[in-house]
């Protein structure tokens, strides 16, 4: 019988990571800083509003502040770009937050251009996409910032390996592929449409799923000993939970390591939206 793989247990992690920022924000408050970060989320939209309340309870508990704007289908394009500019000047706040997706009459594109790169926590500006392609220091997409930490604390070192990215969106799929190379990893992009993508993960040493497609990824795709890491959430009717975009129980037979769906990507990106708000709030200081 084959061994059970390493699980990347998101939810252990976060714990941990949260009560280290929650060490460095009470420090920042004895220096009169309290982290402030701040949401702008479609009010009509239940999945988003219950991901922000998530994060604003886990903010507090680490003694953050938060705050919340919930855009209505009446709210104009005007509005909520005066908004995110007005907390771009607020001295208090530290991170903002645009949760995808907004209204489909307001334009998000636009909205993620007033926020910038400065108090883009989420890392998902045109600005902080850029700086991520060229190198510069700025704030790391959360989900693939998240992905990064849980391969580092669980001591996966990406440098010379193989890594199949499946996926390419602008939050995830895209800035994951751009963070491995950071750890000097050897990265493939590919998506639903690639051609012969079983025989191409087939070559992994580690596999990214971020397509948002329910086990589309099977256990023989994977190559022995190789390191799965699943960023999709599907729900899929008639299951009892969500699934992820890979096949788990086929796939953990053959790796090496495995994220659980849920408890493995999910809480890691929220646990890094907050640090990278304390970070900002510390960056305040100099």
């Amino acid at each position: 019988m084959s061994q059970a793989p390493l699980l990347l247990d998101g939810r252990t992690l976060s714990k941990t990571i949260r009560a280290e920022l929650k060490t460095r924000v009470a420090d920042l408050r004895a220096k009169g800083i309290v982290p402030r970060i701040e949401a702008v989320v479609a009010a009509q939209d239940p999945a988003s509003l219950a991901y922000v309340a998530m994060k604003r309870k886990w903010a507090a508990g680490l003694g953050m502040e938060s705050g919340e704007f919930a855009v209505t289908d009446q709210v104009s394009q005007a509005e909520v770009e005066d908004h995110v500019a007005r907390l771009n000047a607020d001295p208090r706040v530290h991170g903002v937050l645009v949760q995808h997706p907004l209204p489909k009459h307001l334009n998000e594109a636009a909205v993620l251009d007033v926020l910038g790169a400065e108090k883009d926590v989420d890392g998902i500006t045109p600005a902080s996409l850029g700086r991520l392609t060229a190198g510069l220091p700025g704030f790391r997409c959360a989900t693939p910032l998240g992905i990064t930490l849980l391969l580092e604390r669980y001591g996966i070192d990406c440098l010379g390996r193989h890594a199949v990215v499946i996926g390419r969106s602008n939050i995830l799929g895209k800035p994951m592929a751009l963070m491995l190379l950071e750890r000097h990893a050897t990265v493939t992009i590919a998506h639903s449409r690639t051609r012969d993508l079983p025989d191409l993960v087939r070559t992994a040493d580690l596999v990214v799923a971020a397509v948002g497609r329910p086990e589309l990824v099977k256990g023989d795709w994977i190559k022995p000993g190789a390191v799965v890491v699943d960023a999709g959430y599907n729900k899929v009717e008639g299951r009892t939970h969500d699934v992820g975009d890979c096949d788990y129980e086929a796939c953990a037979a053959v790796a090496s390591a495995i994220t659980p769906v849920p408890g493995g990507v999910g809480p890691m990106t929220v646990a890094s939206l907050l640090k990278n708000t304390v970070d900002a709030a510390e960056r305040s200081l100099s």
